[in-house]
């Protein structure tokens, strides 16, 4: 199955608390911190409610 690679980009001062819990649900604490998880609806619905402060690629 496909897998996501996402960085965050941006740092948390400022954020609403679900996108601060979003965050941290995706295992990401730190600006520059990159986690690999599997390509799945609810993994893309967390990207999509914090795309402005990550990056994500596809990779096999």
């Amino acid at each position: 199955m496909a897998q996501l690679k996402v960085q965050q980009k941006r740092g948390l001062v400022g954020l609403k608390a679900n996108q601060r819990e979003t965050l941290r649900s995706l295992g990401l604490k730190r600006i520059g911190d990159v986690v690999v998880k599997e390509d799945r609806p609810e993994i893309r619905g967390m990207i999509n409610t914090v795309r402005h402060l990550v990056t994500f690629e596809e990779v096999e």
